[in-house]
């Protein structure tokens, strides 16, 4: 009788430990963490925040009610930062000009990044005739004059803080429109959009729910310079007399002030500067955004 040889028994490996996958959402996180420009613009953006919030609570006043003699020099005893030609505190009245610029700032882009994702969306997505329609749109508001069409805007519908919010948002979305639509043709022909189309999903889930989240990165970027780019725009109205007569904002401070900048230079250098520090942290804010979001620039 043969004996039948037994195989030696293979004993399993010692299994190493799991190889854990990192959360794309928390790996950005992290590189936005580590970059220094980044977060010393959020702090100044919350800082600015805090201020224009918070301020009012904590310094109660009317910003236009007239506090010393006109042109009252800083650091005295009547106004810390001086008045302006009217006699009107200007610390009072970049406090509460921080809120109006801030909230024109912050709704005027979100108003035109939802307007520029929308049609660049629709234009990406479906290509062809919708696609040439849209694009032709976009070109028209992208050659026209955006300061002189929101001076029409705001001059036909009086200059309000909310004529002022739409009339920045109505010029201002064509960038975001053209980068949408490019994401969108990137990603419609690509194997996973194929899949949900081959098991029956309507349009309107795979353009918001499949490829947007997909098309983020590059417009959350977007978003946050637009914010600067607002405030900015805001100012320039109001430097211009086309903002609202009835709220304080750091552009009104401005513009109010523009003819007695030699003989009253802080009521302009201050709020000048509150725009300047609140832009600049925004442009750090979406730099770091854009190093953090980007794969290719994360390796760098």
């Amino acid at each position: 009788m043969n004996k039948l040889a037994t195989l030696p028994s293979v004993s399993a490996a010692p299994a190493g430990p799991a190889l854990r996958v990192e959360h794309p959402g928390m790996e950005a996180m992290r590189m936005f963490l580590r970059n220094p420009a980044a977060i010393a613009g959020m702090a100044m953006l919350l800082a600015m925040l805090a201020v224009a919030i918070a301020g009012p609570w904590l310094h109660p006043a009317d910003p236009f009610e007239i506090k010393a003699a006109p042109l009252t020099p800083p650091f005295s005893e009547e106004a810390w930062l001086g008045t302006d030609y009217l006699g009107r505190d200007v610390l009072t009245t970049l406090i509460y000009g921080g809120r109006a610029t801030l909230l024109v700032g912050a709704v005027a882009a979100l108003l035109s990044v939802l307007i520029g994702i929308t049609l660049g969306a629709f234009a990406g997505y479906y290509g062809g005739k919708v696609d040439a329609a849209l694009m032709k749109v976009t070109e028209f508001f992208q050659v026209l004059p955006a300061l002189l069409f929101a001076m029409v805007v705001v001059t036909l519908f009086s200059p309000t803080l909310v004529t002022v919010t739409l009339a920045i948002g109505i010029v201002s979305w064509t960038g975001t429109a053209r980068l949408t639509r490019a994401e969108f043709m990137k990603y419609r022909g690509l194997e996973f959009v194929r899949a949900e189309r081959a098991i029956g999903a309507r349009d309107a889930r795979i353009i918001w729910k499949v490829i947007l989240p997909n098309a983020l990165p590059p417009l959350v970027v977007s978003a946050t310079l637009a914010v600067g780019a607002a405030i900015l725009f805001e100012a320039g109205l109001s430097f211009l007399g086309l903002g609202d007569p009835n709220q304080m904002s750091w552009g009104l401070m401005i513009g109010s002030s523009r003819q007695y900048v030699l003989s009253c230079w802080w009521a302009v250098a201050f709020p000048g500067a509150a725009i300047f520090v609140t832009v600049l942290a925004v442009s750090l804010i979406g730099d770091g955004l854009n190093d953090a979001l980007n794969p290719k620039l994360r390796e760098r």
